[in-house]
């Protein structure tokens, strides 16, 4: 929960709270100040944030630590089946059980220092040359952890994820994204702050200059945001007649998706889980962007495409159809953000106005600064 206001000018986020068509985006220092990003470590990026895919983890004894908050989680599949999240310490001398990123299969936590040694739900089983050591009093600090609908979330929250979600469980669940099969992933490094690539993808304003290829299979101006703020904002665009899906040539090489109606084979649906997280829901896969900032001007974004069984079941299923057109769009977006990023670095930078086409944009940034001010997201 946040409990203290961001180091930022208060008159500037008041602006960026101002009724929309008169607000302002956020102060420059939002994305380029170094203290800004650990207030968003402590306050922000601890709270339910998105740390990995539930593929990531298949099979009992799977660990991988991720960023989270001030340092970094360990998840565990354990011998139930169930993802559990310790932070990333051990209980002897701190340190790191896995590093950051890093994965490992194996039917016990070791810590690589010492070789403490712990059971996948977190109790300490060995301490070598700890004889008398009361073992019940050492175990793995556990943090809040839950799967929703194929994502690992985990983090200090005291709220529910899934009542933050109610609202938007009815728009993921004909997806089935829990189900389907993670075909593709490429990691991206942008030079450019966490909230200018959440902001690029709130709107479509600027596709028409840098997107051709999206343009030709999706009109930019199509569609409506969903009247939503806080834990999640999205929206949807529609498909072109005679388009399939977003590929290059609006041609799908995969199955549509089972639970979906007549609407949903001629829309694609953009959302963002705030904080980290951007859920792409096609006609006939869906894609998911997880965000890691890096630093005020640097992020990791893991993109993955999962489709549907049978269509990877098939002998000649490529997810290349997908894969390329998203890897296209996502590096024109990349650039132009790292643009972005350099243009308020600037001393002469200040905050702009938003468009009419920037709704969503305008949802996120009040999101943003009511939280700065003091006002939990969830």
């Amino acid at each position: 929960m946040v409990s203290q206001s961001a180091p930022l000018d208060r008159a500037a986020l008041e602006a960026a709270l101002r009724p929309f068509g008169d607000s302002r985006m956020l102060p420059t220092a939002a994305y380029t100040d170094e203290a800004v990003l650990g207030w968003e470590r402590r306050h922000f990026l601890s709270d339910w944030m998105c740390v990995g895919l539930s593929a990531e983890l298949p099979n009992p004894g799977d660990q991988r630590a991720e960023a989270a908050g001030d340092g970094s989680v360990l998840l565990a599949r354990g011998d139930d089946g169930v993802v559990r999240a310790f932070a990333n310490t051990c209980r002897h001398r701190g340190h790191e059980l896995l590093p950051c990123g890093g994965q490992a299969r194996q039917r016990a936590i070791i810590c690589p220092y010492h070789a403490w040694t712990y059971s996948l739900a977190g109790e300490l089983r060995h301490a070598s040359g700890f004889g008398d050591l009361d073992a019940s009093e050492w175990g793995l600090a556990e943090l809040p952890v839950t799967e929703w609908h194929g994502m690992i979330f985990a983090g200090a929250a005291a709220s529910s994820l899934a009542e933050s979600l109610a609202l938007l469980e009815p728009v993921v669940a004909p997806y089935e994204p829990e189900r389907l099969v993670v075909s593709a992933q490429h990691t991206y490094d942008a030079a450019a702050n966490w909230k200018i690539l959440t902001e690029n993808y709130h709107e479509c304003y600027h596709c028409p200059s840098i997107h051709p290829e999206l343009c030709r299979v999706s009109p930019p101006k199509s569609g409506e945001n969903y009247a939503s703020a806080g834990a999640w904002i999205g929206g949807w665009m529609d498909l072109r007649d005679g388009m399939a899906t977003m590929s290059l040539d609006g041609t799908s090489h995969g199955v549509p998706l089972r639970g979906l109606s007549a609407a949903g084979l001629r829309t694609v649906i953009y959302l963002n889980i705030f904080p980290n997280v951007l859920v792409s829901l096609h006609p006939d896969y869906v894609m998911t962007h997880r965000i890691v900032p890096l630093a005020a001007g640097r992020t990791r974004i893991e993109c993955s495409w999962a489709f549907a069984p049978e269509a990877v079941a098939m002998p000649d299923f490529d997810p290349s159809y997908a894969v390329e057109f998203w890897d296209l769009t996502n590096r024109q977006d990349w650039t132009a953000c790292e643009s972005v990023q350099r243009g308020l670095s600037s001393r002469y930078a200040s905050p702009g106005p938003l468009s009419p086409q920037e709704d969503a944009v305008y949802s996120f940034v009040t999101t943003v600064a009511r939280g700065y001010l003091g006002t939990p997201v969830r």
